[in-house]
């Protein structure tokens, strides 16, 4: 089986089907685990039930950042106006992205009760460039490997998925953008004390923050960082080219003020910035023959959505379901959709004014942000229904029920069927 993508959804998938006895092959475009200093955390009783199950709850805690950071929302005289508590940011778990990609790649190298044999194979620096069906498997080529033919395709490949694009459609008929943008850099070391407060400077349709985080005190050299939100329609721009997108942020913040102008100055000596729109990913049925698609590249949602948490639960019920299914490739996607769709499509629900909230579009709207977020009890019910989203599935025990089919007499979904289910890598 082959997964697109190495950041989160494909190694916490390649982590269950190496339990499972699945051979796996996982793909990555980028030449090694990407880095980069941005959070992401888990909230609620599903999210931390599938890493305690996968025996990552522990590891991700030991290196956790201690949660989110507060933020102040300022005037131009650097006056609070509201305050946005750093539960809202920080979840129960939040760790770094570059550290959680690591300790899942880490964890599927060694998935407990694995085969000999059974670690996944990882090919870095190299993308899926054609995907062919037949009746046997999916022929695949790839940007630099060689040809290779696979049982099964998984796009864990995130919201631009290249495997969406391949075998789906073009991305324009499953993304819907929302109207705003994000970005986010590292301040560079000559920043001075830009980032002395975590603070939130707010013009109608445009936000920019920047401030010290305690999670990255003991990186070197390490300053601060900026996280901006503007609203804009869709932008033409090439996502590989790093100076038109620090051009797009210029534009978007040109003539803003508070300290707005040292704040995007400070763009021009980012080494990397993390910028893309807001949007939301629809695809009407998430497979299609023998390829499916996981995380982002089925159910993204940018910000706000629960997208890392939804895409590891993903990961643990589409394998799940696959060991189950003893083969039946058909009915294992089919019934991971059934069980997965109506808990990520609420879960995609808060990620769709989360452009609005943070940079609304009127001063009314601010006014009206700052508000509620002022009012304790306001605050307490925003804070109850993320937690009641991301906890709204029932999950089965997928780890003791493929343990006692494999324990059961062979069948048609028993036995040897589940521990040859992935065929040849």
């Amino acid at each position: 089986m082959l997964i697109s993508g190495a950041s989160v959804a494909g190694p916490a998938l390649a982590h269950w089907l190496g339990r499972y006895g699945f051979r796996v092959t996982v793909v990555e475009v980028a030449p090694a685990l990407r880095g980069g200093g941005f959070a992401v955390d888990f909230r609620g009783a599903a999210h931390l039930q599938v890493l305690e199950r996968m025996g990552v709850l522990a590891d991700i805690r030991s290196h956790g950042t201690g949660g989110g950071a507060p933020l102040s929302f300022i005037d131009g005289q650097g006056r609070q106006l509201a305050s946005l508590p750093a539960e809202f940011s920080g979840g129960e778990v939040e760790i770094l992205r570059s550290q959680l990609s690591r300790i899942l790649y880490e964890h599927s190298l060694t998935p407990p009760g694995a085969a000999p044999g059974g670690a996944p194979e990882y090919l870095f620096g190299d993308s899926v460039s054609g995907l062919t069906q037949t009746a046997d498997g999916v022929h695949v080529t790839f940007e630099r490997g060689a040809p290779r033919t696979f049982d099964l395709v998984i796009g864990a490949d995130g919201q631009h998925s290249t495997v969406r694009r391949l075998a789906f459609g073009p991305e324009e008929e499953f993304v819907s953008h929302l109207g705003y943008y994000v970005a986010a850099w590292d301040l560079p070391e000559d920043a001075g004390d830009l980032g002395a407060r975590q603070v939130g400077y707010g013009e109608p349709g445009r936000l920019v923050t920047v401030g010290r985080v305690p999670r990255r005190d003991r990186d070197p050299g390490y300053t601060g960082e900026s996280f901006c939100v503007f609203a804009a329609e869709e932008l033409s721009y090439d996502r590989r080219d790093l100076r038109s997108q620090k051009a797009a942020v210029a534009a978007a913040f040109a003539g803003a003020g508070w300290r707005t102008p040292e704040v995007i100055g400070s763009l021009r000596g980012a080494r990397d910035l993390y910028f893309d729109s807001i949007s939301r990913v629809d695809v009407p049925t998430w497979s299609t023959g023998r390829i499916a698609l996981l995380g982002d590249a089925a159910h993204g949602a940018t910000v706000g959505g629960m997208g890392t948490g939804s895409a590891v639960v993903g990961a643990y019920v589409l394998a799940g379901e696959l060991a189950l299914a003893g083969g039946d490739h058909a009915t294992a996607f089919a019934r991971y959709e059934q069980q997965l769709r109506p808990y990520v499509t609420r879960c995609q629900e808060g990620g769709r004014g989360a452009g609005e909230f943070l940079a609304p579009p009127t001063q009314e709207a601010m006014d009206a942000r700052n508000a509620l977020l002022n009012d304790p009890s306001a605050r307490a019910a925003m804070l109850g229904e993320g937690h009641d989203l991301s906890a709204a599935i029932e999950l089965a025990d997928y780890p003791s029920l493929v343990a006692a089919a494999a324990a059961a007499p062979a069948g048609p979904t028993g036995g040897a069927g589940i521990r040859t289910a992935g065929g040849a890598g």
